[in-house]
């Protein structure tokens, strides 16, 4: 907030200045020696010392900013411009583990499936699971609830954990410790267990034989995640809700195919995008870490600024992990952005809160940019 002070003041100083200039012909104006007419152009100009202006100030906030581990934030608007910081040995391409930012990735991975036909949102996991019962509360489980984490698969087994163990029959568990009377669509409860299901259910209906081989698959036609794997606790074996390792350049890659609609067509953007949960009840959410309300998509975050949740247009949307990575898309204002950093697990709220204290800023920067 200093910041932004500080620099609305240097703002309306520029501000006059380039008002005197204009006044005064001055600030790169040209004459036309045949008729006499000037032709000046100033607004593009000034945006862009405010930009820069902005940008310094931010770096140097940023520079002097008191965090836990290094970190690389990397923040893009949609006419393309690009602002990046970088503290410690921290860079673009550093390997980190996702944690929870790997929801967003696998949620979109699955929904690529449905693209192309192999599944439905109304699916039930016994339409693509051999060893799913068609009969009780759980048969009446459809995708939908898997990826709005509102299926009431609440009990996780330790397999989702353990490298060695067979991805399949982790799913069996999961459906062995979960098969008692449940509700599902009616609540809300934040796990891995709803997408290790859903993701089996992908894997047989596309007809490939693992995970590593869906994400493959995926890798090869969008080009995206060339140096990203499910690999945790195993690559035979990954917790598909919180075990990838990503670096933030592809990261962002995938952020800006997403933005501008070139993973997933707009039905399944707006529907993987929209509060899924608004009839729900929030039985455990991790939010309450950032006193936030949030509201949940397919994969992640409907952020809102209202406690309780109040927004009819989410404000933004992301996949907040449990190490601080801190992925966003912003669709109303035009940018997207993440916060890479592996600290120690349990400080999610730091990537949010180390965004949040430069968001106003970023915001006008992104305001700039965009009216090019």
């Amino acid at each position: 907030m200093i910041i932004f002070i500080i620099r609305s003041i240097k703002i309306i100083i520029l501000i006059v200045i380039f008002g005197v200039l204009i006044s005064c012909g001055g600030g790169g104006s040209s004459s036309d020696s045949n008729n006499g007419e000037q032709n000046t152009e100033y607004s593009g100009d000034a945006e862009e010392v405010l930009m820069a202006e902005i940008e310094d100030d931010l770096h140097q906030f940023l520079d002097q900013y008191d965090a836990d581990t290094n970190f690389t934030i990397i923040i893009k608007t949609e006419s393309g411009h690009v602002l990046q910081h970088s503290i410690g040995t921290s860079t673009e391409n550093t390997s980190y583990e996702s944690a929870s930012s790997s929801k967003m990735v696998a949620a979109t991975v699955i929904l690529s499936v449905v693209q192309a036909g192999g599944l439905s949102l109304e699916d039930s996991p016994q339409d693509h699971i051999s060893f799913w019962p068609d009969n009780g509360d759980i048969s009446t489980i459809t995708l939908r609830d898997l990826l709005s984490f509102t299926s009431g698969l609440i009990n996780e087994p330790l397999c989702v954990h353990l490298p060695n163990r067979d991805f399949a029959e982790c799913v069996e568990t999961i459906m062995d410790n979960n098969n008692k009377e449940i509700d599902p669509g009616s609540s809300f409860y934040y796990a891995s267990t709803h997408l290790q299901v859903a993701a089996l259910m992908a894997v047989n209906a596309s007809g490939n034989s693992s995970w590593e081989e869906l994400f493959q698959e995926f890798k090869d036609e969008t080009s995206l995640f060339q140096n990203s794997q499910f690999d945790l606790p195993s690559s035979s074996n990954p917790r598909i809700a919180g075990g990838m390792h990503y670096t933030a350049n592809d990261y962002m890659e995938f952020l800006e195919a997403l933005y501008f609609g070139d993973i997933l067509n707009q039905d399944l953007i707006n529907e993987m995008t929209k509060d899924q949960i608004s009839s729900a009840t929030i039985e455990y959410t991790p939010t309450t870490a950032v006193s936030k309300d949030w509201h949940y998509g397919f994969g992640l975050w409907v952020e809102c600024d209202g406690v309780p949740y109040n927004c009819e247009t989410p404000k933004k949307i992301s996949s907040a992990g449990a190490y601080g990575t801190y992925p966003f898309i912003n669709f109303n204002k035009g940018y997207y952005g993440i916060v890479a950093r592996q600290g120690d697990l349990g400080t999610f709220p730091k990537g949010v809160i180390l965004f949040e204290s430069i968001e106003d800023d970023i915001e006008e920067w992104v305001d700039l940019s965009n009216s090019d």
